[in-house]
């Protein structure tokens, strides 16, 4: 079943005097379990794709469908709740509030779920801080981690609402080759070993490589889909022009 639907999406955002479009006439499925790349060259639209998939950012036009529910002429109140319940973000800035301590920050969003306990916030947070390799870290702030360490903070905060759905905004952009790979490894991991349904904005080859799905973007519009058969691309659909680079 899919858990992620939209259907002839388009966004035009107003800057000044002049209308510029990020998205146009997009269709998408995401099925349940699915480790996607959404690739593209900055501004090819991937970015304001996932922010739309992930209810930060609404379409001019078009329909959006999460975990089941459509999400046109929701209100506020209702998108900060499935966010919540259902979404879980990493961003490339990591986006760590720098006076909390890891252990703050991974709890942070329970608590906008107010059924739970402080003692059930706390297990949780523990139990996906112990799975990223933090444990002994929960009382450092951000600014006494490494990089690599604060994007594994990010990762258990997006898991710890027990999203179904993680969006990863270009997450190994401010990495260096090794932790990249580390970090890839570890939401591979997490993927295969929960059915936690991932899906990254990113123009990183490793990101692509690890992927189960390929979406390519450009100028707002998708260009080729692409399936993974025995390690092997099989695009089911290609507008990609015969300069764009084969292997994206």
């Amino acid at each position: 079943m899919p858990i992620i639907r939209v259907e002839d999406l388009s966004k035009v955002y107003r800057l000044g005097e002049q209308d510029v479009t990020a998205l146009e006439g997009v269709s998408l499925t995401v099925e349940e379990g699915v480790f996607m790349a959404i690739a593209g060259p900055s501004g090819s639209g991937k970015s304001t794709l996932l922010n739309i998939m992930g209810c930060i950012d609404t379409p001019s036009k078009g329909r959006v469908e999460v975990s089941g529910k459509d999400v046109s002429g929701q209100t506020p109140d209702d998108l900060a709740d499935l966010r919540a319940r259902t979404i879980g973000f990493i961003f490339q800035t990591f986006n760590l509030l720098p006076v909390l301590s890891a252990h703050e920050n991974v709890e942070y969003p329970l608590l906008q779920i107010p059924e739970l306990s402080k003692a059930e916030r706390s297990e949780r947070v523990e139990h996906y801080m112990s799975m990223v390799g933090l444990g002994k870290y929960a009382h450092h702030r951000p600014n006494q981690l490494s990089g690599g360490q604060r994007q594994r903070v990010a990762i258990a905060r997006a898991l710890v609402t027990h999203s179904r759905i993680v969006l990863a905004d270009e997450p190994t952009a401010n990495l260096d080759r090794r932790t990249g790979e580390s970090i890839l490894n570890l939401m591979r991991d997490i993927n295969q070993d929960s059915g936690t349904t991932f899906v990254f904005s990113t123009h990183d080859k490793r990101v692509m490589n690890r992927a189960d799905r390929l979406v390519r973007m450009e100028d707002g519009q998708i260009t080729a889909l692409g399936l993974k058969r025995e390690g092997s691309w099989i695009f089911v659909q290609d507008r990609r022009k015969p300069e764009d680079d084969p292997d994206i």
